[in-house]
């Protein structure tokens, strides 16, 4: 056999690793790692100076750009685009064709997601007020994120012979989270826009939106008008990352011109082995990189009132808030739970809902910059998602060995489960 033919087996087989769910939780776990020992190790001013390693131009020709940036910036305003454009298009899908197009059906983990946003923010706002930290309000936001690679990396590893309904219900409610987090940073963490920047972004987005919908859409039309709406969008004041989102939410989720797949699903599968197997973890690394063992030590950053806050706000904040809305809105209202779903099954979810990790240290970034209380959220947020996910793991071994009634939702009809996660059918359709 030639290599001609053998080096297409490989790519494909390293894109299909790359767009696993285990896959982007053990590459993000395992950047964030390294940066943490990099960055506490003899040689942590290496990483420094990596970090602070300034790419790009200023101005091209007398056109001023300002995209002279630290490779850390790159990683949080230029990587994540792309991991926010992903996002835009599964939200795109989900909402023309998949589980938010019946909001009767999506009901319960969209209101749960608006419960499992709230609560951790109150938390943490009552937290630093307590403890005497009236300056790190601004990080209110930070416990709100859910990851979703992480969290259902580990539901796919710890939830085998579960319905795979248990992860409809986290995505969906993962997806709203998401979606929440982008208006959040698009309203409080933009200080001052520049209208006509803006306008030149929205420009490129209808650009971009008709060339995407055209009969053959080229890459080479639509990745230069991406990038330009990045640029404009950075230079707009509002952050980078949601021209991700505007440009995902553009690409139509219903096929057309006798295509067999909707382009939102193509679009996804060719980016999200680059989302989660290079821009994910790029980001973790640049972003995690958090010293103890310089200034006043481990005790001194760990003692910081937003340590405590966050934490709160993620582990406690987001499963109570989870727990408390689902139980509430099923209770006062004729929604349900989807089949196969019981109450027992929402602790392991609410717990993976904990998991703050890329979105939440993107909020930090924004939240305190290069402020004192930067590295005590970012070591907030790394200790938070571990243990939430620990919990949501133990959870999840807790439930699958449980035995399971006939009618877990309580609807008085007989469950319908057709599929398990991690059996054939399930590996199949996902």
């Amino acid at each position: 056999m030639s290599s001609d033919a053998v080096a297409p087996t490989r790519i494909k087989r390293l894109r299909t690793w790359a767009s696993r769910e285990t896959t982007g939780g053990a590459l993000l776990i395992g950047a964030a790692f390294l940066a943490l020992l990099w960055a506490n190790s003899p040689w942590r001013d290496a990483y420094q100076a990596l970090s602070a390693t300034v790419v790009g131009p200023a101005a091209i020709g007398p056109l001023p750009v300002h995209l002279d940036l630290s490779l850390s910036t790159w990683a949080a305003d230029g990587l994540l685009a792309i991991f926010f454009f992903v996002v835009g298009v599964e939200l795109k899908q989900e909402f023309v064709a998949g589980s938010l197009r019946n909001p009767k059906e999506a009901g319960v983990p969209m209101i749960a997601a608006v419960g499992g946003m709230a609560l951790p923010a109150l938390i943490y706002v009552a937290v630093v007020l307590s403890l005497g930290a009236p300056g790190a309000l601004h990080g209110w936001a930070i416990p709100t994120a859910t990851d979703i690679a992480f969290a259902v990396g580990v539901l796919a590893i710890f939830g085998r012979g579960l319905p795979t309904a248990i992860r409809t219900f986290l995505l969906t409610l993962a997806v709203v989270d998401d979606l929440l987090a982008i208006v959040v940073i698009a309203i409080f963490y933009t200080s001052e826009i520049h209208w006509l920047s803006l306008l030149g972004t929205l420009v490129c987005v209808a650009l971009f939106l008709w060339h995407v919908r055209s009969r053959k859409p080229r890459w080479f039309v639509l990745l230069p008008l991406a990038v330009v709406a990045w640029a404009l969008m950075h230079a707009s004041g509002v952050h980078a990352t949601i021209s991700g989102v505007l440009l995902g939410f553009t690409v139509p989720a219903i096929a057309m011109h006798g295509e067999a797949k909707s382009r939102t699903t193509r679009y996804e599968h060719r980016l999200k082995p680059l989302s989660s197997g290079i821009a994910l973890p790029v980001f973790a690394f640049f972003a995690a990189g958090v010293s103890l063992v310089d200034g006043d030590g481990p005790g001194a950053v760990i003692g910081q009132p937003v340590v405590a806050a966050i934490a709160a706000g993620l582990v406690l904040g987001k499963l109570i808030g989870v727990l408390a809305t689902t139980a509430l809105v099923t209770r006062i209202t004729p929604l349900r739970l989807p089949d196969g779903i019981g109450v027992r099954d929402l602790l392991p979810v609410a717990f993976l809902a904990g998991i703050g990790f890329t979105v939440s240290l993107l909020i930090s970034e924004l939240s305190f910059g290069d402020s004192e209380h930067t590295d005590g959220a970012k070591i907030a947020i790394l200790g938070a998602s571990v243990l939430a996910a620990i919990l949501g793991a133990i959870s999840l071994r807790w439930d699958a060995r449980r035995a399971r009634a006939a009618d877990m939702n309580l609807d008085g009809r007989p469950d319908q489960v057709r599929s398990y996660i991690g059996d054939t059918k399930d590996r199949e359709s996902y």
